[in-house]
């Protein structure tokens, strides 16, 4: 036993909570795009990063399996989930499905004290949009993911917030391998629109504009196929 997993608790109840910190870990750094798409995870190199066994880490791993952030290749090892185009549409198809839904439940639930949190969120975001550089991009994502986090998480329904929990990864995934030239973000001032229509207690149109929302986040991804070029062609040998 490492000393990370040395503990007073019993040896299920240290496995689950190490395995679950890993979990949190890299999940975080996939959703922020510090891991890419396709990165391998080794049992061996996640268990000695974090000072547990193999054991810890494979369970870890097996979590980010079952919410399609990592996919295990037999034989070949566990993976930064990859999705492919069709994949991609598949997640907002889903988004649409759920979000309004949430919106209009968010918007008979919401509080003056959440509002207030809400304002708070988009002005950290917008402070991200104002700075340069990838990791200030990264944040902006996270937050921007964070908005819709909010929303399911004052509608109230833990079954869709773990839905939405799951969705708003594979976005950030679709976004760090589609998205044109980093401007695939949520769009700021849609956040402040849909908030304003919230507060107003407007569900239907809050509803309508948060599918117009997710439209044109899905509009600035690149989801179609690419013609295959010569490799004197790619390299610009003439």
């Amino acid at each position: 036993m490492t000393l990370l997993e040395k503990t007073t608790a019993s040896p299920d109840t240290l496995t689950e909570d190490r395995s679950m910190a890993i979990r949190e870990s890299l999940r975080n750094a996939i959703i922020d795009r510090r891991l890419a798409p396709g990165t391998k995870l080794s049992e061996a190199e996640v268990g000695a990063l974090f000072d547990v066994s193999r054991t810890v880490a494979r369970a870890a791993l097996q979590m980010l399996t079952f919410e399609g952030l990592v996919k295990t290749e037999r034989n070949r090892g566990a993976f930064v989930s990859n999705p492919t185009p069709d994949e991609a549409r598949q997640i907002f198809a889903s988004r649409r499905l759920i979000e309004p839904g949430i919106v209009a439940a968010a918007a008979e639930r919401i509080m003056p004290e959440d509002i207030a949190r809400f304002r708070e969120q988009l002005v950290e975001e917008e402070r991200y949009m104002n700075e340069r550089g990838p990791a200030a991009r990264r944040a902006e994502i996270k937050a921007s993911g964070d908005f819709h986090l909010m929303l399911a998480s004052v509608a109230g329904n833990a079954i869709l917030q773990r839905f939405m929990d799951e969705l708003v990864a594979r976005s950030s995934l679709v976004i760090a391998l589609y998205g044109r030239s980093g401007v695939s973000s949520c769009g700021h001032s849609e956040h402040f629109a849909i908030l304003d229509l919230i507060e107003r207690g407007d569900a239907k149109r809050a509803a309508d504009l948060m599918l117009h929302h997710i439209d044109h986040i899905e509009a600035d991804l690149d989801l179609q196929p690419k013609q295959g070029v010569a490799l004197k062609d790619a390299l610009a040998i003439t």
